[in-house]
């Protein structure tokens, strides 16, 4: 809205035609958006206790963290709102990829908002069943893949993947596109939700994914730059670095709050809906598979409870882990809360370094 708004006035007040460029309005949705949820954080952990919108906690869980029940949740609302407002006020409206990125984005915070609120009005720990939820997710990403398709919005060779490390290696999955972008949508949705289990663990390790996120929108849609690294030039894709921007900083303001010990949670409405978003642009950017090894983090919370439940079936009861996701592994082995996060999070920052590192390793 606002490059709309001041561009046309570059010739008469100087330095306006910074407005133009992707660089410049990301870093001011990252700031706008940081900027509004350390303002905004207060009044709404107010009105979410006010509200008696408090998280329940298992009792199957670890016997330390019951002290963290009451604690506000729902706090996905702050970041599905700052998000939406500083993606607004800082792309080109008319940049369909951003649209698209919102819908994702709002449609499974909606979603998780209905799941938090259904939890918390019932004064139990029971909200959607999975395949409520699952048939909901499912619709939303299948509007979000038509939208994807009907609109071009991956550029030429639609349903061609891009594979990390190979230049020329790039798969035809032909129909199987729209179950494909199902996938990611709702598996890394899922991820980010299993992953927040302890303060600043998932909205840390997405605000590293959604910098490294907004680099790569840039890079594939830069044609120069994409021609040079031999990755796919998707038109249009450098304007969802705006939006990563304002992911990335709505994320951080948050973790303001979210940190050890935290004043909010986020709920579902936060965790559906980041996740959700992050895989839309992995989609749109060709870039899907380098979410496994970017989102290391996400793919190895979500596999430690595939591994623990496959082996709890059908190994008659016995674990692998002392208890998933493997953070609770981890603070079960005698490790504080505080270090799990830390050394979690620098494993995110460790495997966004390598998907990086790929772009030229090719």
């Amino acid at each position: 809205m606002l490059p709309w708004l001041l561009h046309p006035f570059r010739e008469i007040i100087p330095g306006f035609s910074v407005f133009r460029y992707v660089t410049f309005r990301t870093a001011m949705a990252a700031a706008t958006a940081m900027v509004l949820s350390l303002l905004l954080g207060p009044p709404v952990i107010r009105m979410l206790t006010s509200l008696k919108m408090g998280q329940h906690i298992r009792e199957e869980g670890p016997e330390h963290h019951q002290k963290k029940a009451g604690t506000p949740t729902m706090g996905g609302v702050l970041i599905l709102l700052v998000i939406t407002v500083s993606t607004l006020l800082w792309c080109d409206l008319k940049s369909g990829p951003t649209w698209v990125a919102l819908l994702a984005l709002l449609g499974f915070g909606a979603v998780g908002a209905f799941d938090d609120a259904k939890k918390l009005l019932k004064q139990q720990n029971l909200g959607l069943t999975s395949w409520q939820k699952m048939a909901m997710l499912t619709a939303i990403s299948l509007l979000v893949a038509w939208l994807i398709l009907h609109f071009g919005l991956r550029g030429s060779a639609t349903s061609h993947l891009s594979v990390p490390f190979f230049k020329k290696f790039s798969p035809n999955v032909g129909i199987l596109l729209i179950p494909w972008i199902w996938l990611v949508m709702v598996g890394t949705s899922n991820a980010v939700n299993l992953t927040d289990g302890l303060d600043g663990l998932a909205i840390g390790g997405t605000l590293i994914v959604s910098i490294t996120y907004a680099i790569l929108a840039y890079v594939v849609g830069h044609a120069k730059i994409a021609a040079y690294l031999a990755v796919p030039f998707v038109p249009g894709g450098a304007e969802l670095s705006v939006f990563m921007g304002a992911m990335a900083g709505a994320c951080l303001g948050f973790l303001w709050y979210n940190a050890h010990p935290a004043e909010i949670f986020m709920g579902d409405t936060g965790s559906l809906a980041l996740g959700g978003a992050l895989g839309t642009v992995a989609v749109i950017v060709k870039q899907e598979l380098l979410l496994v090894i970017a989102g290391g983090l996400f793919v190895l919370e979500a596999v430690s409870v595939i591994l623990q439940v496959g082996s709890f079936k059908l190994r008659g009861g016995k674990r692998i882990f002392r208890m998933a996701p493997f953070h609770h592994h981890l603070e079960l082995g005698g490790l504080q809360e505080t270090k799990v996060v830390i050394r979690m999070w620098i494993t995110a920052i460790v495997c966004s370094i390598l998907a990086l590192s790929s772009l030229k390793l090719r």
